[in-house]
C-alpha cells in the first residue's frame, strides 16, 4: 500500500489534479479544460454540478493511472478567487458559478451607498468593481435570489464541501470576496449590511492546510475516500510557495489567463496605504502562508493573449510554438510603432481585447508582441505603485503557463529584476499537493514546505 498526497488546481483554463508522495516527489498530474459556458459582454459561467464532475473524473483517471495498492492521506484544492457557490441550508446550488473575470455586480457594488465605497477600499484591501465576490452576491440578489440562510464557498471551498468537508472560509480566499476587515480578518458588518445578510454567509474561517474533514463522496476510487480535506487556498499565493517565492524582496509574477505580481509582507499595511493600493486596483489581503500578507496586483493581459490566439487562429502547442519563434525573430518593441499597432484591455477592471491597427506590414508576431507590450505597460503601472508602500524588489520569479513562450519571458525580463523561471510546469496543483502534506504531519509548516519542497520530482505522467 503506497501513500500519496493531492493537490487539485481549480483553474480559470484547465482543473488539473496532481498526485505526489508525501515527502513531494510528483507521480503524476491529469488535467481537463475547465467547463465554462461563455456567453456575451465578457461573462463566463459553469454550474456547480460541472465543477465537482470534473474533479470525480479527474479522480477515476489517476485511480486507473496509479499501480497496485495506493491510499490517499490528504487531498488539498487550490483554485480561483472570486468564484464561487451560494449554497442554500441544504446544499443546494441556488447559481452558477460567474467566472472571477464575469463583469456581472458592476452596476450593483457602484449603486452601493457613498460611504461605504469610501470605506471599502481601505477597509478590504481591495478596489471598488465587479472582481470582489460581494458585487456578484448584489447581482444576484438583483436577480431574485434570497442571500438569507445561504453560504457563499469560494470554488475551493465548495470542492471541499462537495467532497465531504464542512462549510469552510479559507483566509486568502475569503480575503477577496469584500466581506473581510483586513484589520482583523473578521466579517466587515459594513459589507454584511449591504448585503442584508449575518456572518453565516461565510463559512467557518480556516487556515490553509488545516485539516477540515475527511472524502466520504461515494463518487470518488475506494483509494481517495477517508483521506484528510483541506483548503489549499488562492492560485497564485499557493503557486508562489511552491516556487519558493515566500520572501519579502522577492517577486513572484504568475502568468495564466490573469497575471498577478505578489509580494509578501510580514503584517497588514495601515488603513490609509490600503487605500491608496485599492485605488490603483492593487490588493493588500492574507497570504496561504500562515500570518502573512500580499500586495496582489493583477490585470488580464493573459485573457487577451489568450484572444489575440484564438484570433489568430492559434489553438495548440504547436500553433503557439510557431508564433513563439516568430515574435523572438522582432525586436522587443516590435517594428511597428503603438500608433500604428496597438492592443489594450488587461487592466483588471477590464479585459475586453481592443485592437487599433492604424499600418501596413502588420504580421501575427507584430499582433502577438504588441499584446506582450501592453502586458508590460500594466505591470509597469502596478509597479510603481506598489514601490511607493513597500522597498522595491530585488529578483523576480516567473512562472504560468504562458511562461514556457521564450517571448514572453524576453518581453518580462525586459521589465521586472533578475528574472528566472520556475522549472515547475504545475505549480499550483503542486503547491495544493504541499498543503494537503502539512494538514497530516504534526511539523510546523516551514519544515514541511523545506522537504517538500526540495524533493526531486519523479518522470511525471500526464494527460
Amino acid at each position: 500500500m503506497t501513500d500519496y498526497v493531492v493537490g487539485v488546481d481549480m483553474g480559470s483554463t484547465s482543473t488539473k489534479l496532481l498526485v505526489a508522495t508525501p515527502d513531494g516527489r510528483q507521480v503524476l498530474v491529469v488535467s481537463r479544460r475547465s467547463p465554462w459556458t461563455n456567453l456575451d459582454h465578457g461573462r463566463a459561467e459553469m454550474t456547480a454540478a460541472q465543477a465537482i464532475a470534473v474533479v470525480r473524473d479527474l479522480a477515476a483517471e489517476a485511480d486507473a493511472r496509479l499501480e497496485g495498492g495506493y491510499r490517499i492521506l490528504a487531498l488539498g484544492v487550490s483554485g480561483m478567487a472570486e468564484a464561487g457557490v451560494l449554497v442554500d441550508a441544504d446544499g443546494t446550488a441556488l447559481a452558477p458559478i460567474m467566472a472571477w473575470f464575469d463583469p456581472r455586480g458592476a452596476a450593483q457594488i457602484m449603486a452601493t451607498p457613498d460611504a461605504f465605497r469610501a470605506e471599502f477600499l481601505g477597509r478590504t484591501g481591495l478596489p471598488v468593481g465587479p472582481l470582489a465576490s460581494l458585487s456578484k452576491l448584489l447581482h444576484l440578489r438583483d436577480e431574485g435570489v434570497e442571500l438569507r440562510g445561504t453560504t457563499f464557498l469560494n470554488v475551493p471551498e465548495y470542492v471541499v464541501h462537495a467532497l465531504g468537508g464542512p462549510r469552510v472560509a479559507e483566509y486568502s480566499l475569503v480575503s477577496r470576496t469584500g466581506l473581510i476587515d483586513q484589520d482583523d480578518s473578521t466579517p466587515w458588518q459594513a459589507a454584511l449590511d449591504v448585503l442584508g445578510v449575518d456572518e453565516a454567509i461565510l463559512g467557518t474561517l480556516v487556515s490553509a492546510g488545516e485539516a477540515v474533514g475527511t472524502i466520504t463522496d461515494p463518487l470518488l476510487p475506494a483509494g481517495f475516500r477517508g483521506a484528510a480535506l483541506t483548503v489549499a487556498g488562492h492560485d497564485h499565493l499557493v503557486s508562489a510557495v511552491a516556487a519558493g517565492a515566500t520572501h519579502t524582496g522577492q517577486l513572484y509574477d504568475s502568468m495564466g489567463t490573469a497575471e498577478a505580481l505578489v509580494r509578501v509582507l510580514d503584517d497588514t499595511l495601515a488603513f490609509d496605504a490600503r487605500e491608496r493600493l485599492a485605488r490603483a486596483g492593487i490588493n493588500c489581503v492574507r497570504h496561504v502562508i500562515p500570518g502573512k500578507y500580499v500586495l496582489l496586483a493583477g490585470t488580464k493581459s493573459g485573457l487577451l493573449m489568450r484572444r489575440v490566439l484564438q484570433l489568430l487562429g492559434i489553438t495548440d502547442a504547436v500553433g503557439r510554438a510557431r508564433i513563439d519563434d516568430e515574435t523572438m525573430g522582432l525586436p522587443v518593441a516590435g517594428t511597428v510603432s503603438d500608433a500604428g499597432l496597438a492592443v489594450s484591455g488587461a487592466r483588471n477592471d477590464d479585459g475586453v481585447l481592443k485592437i487599433v491597427a492604424q499600418s501596413d506590414g502588420l504580421s501575427p508576431a507584430e499582433l502577438f508582441a504588441a499584446s506582450l507590450r501592453h502586458g508590460n505597460d500594466m505591470l509597469a503601472e502596478c509597479m510603481a505603485v506598489m514601490d511607493r508602500e513597500v522597498a522595491p524588489p530585488t529578483s523576480t520569479v516567473l512562472t504560468g503557463g504562458w511562461s514556457s513562450m521564450a517571448s514572453v519571458v524576453r518581453s518580462r525580463s525586459a521589465l521586472l529584476p533578475a528574472v528566472t523561471v520556475s522549472t515547475h510546469d504545475e505549480g499550483t496543483a503542486y503547491g495544493a499537493a504541499l498543503f494537503a502534506a502539512f494538514a497530516v504531519d504534526p511539523r510546523s509548516f516551514e519544515d514541511v514546505a523545506e522537504t517538500f519542497l526540495s524533493s526531486p520530482l519523479l518522470t511525471t505522467e500526464r494527460s
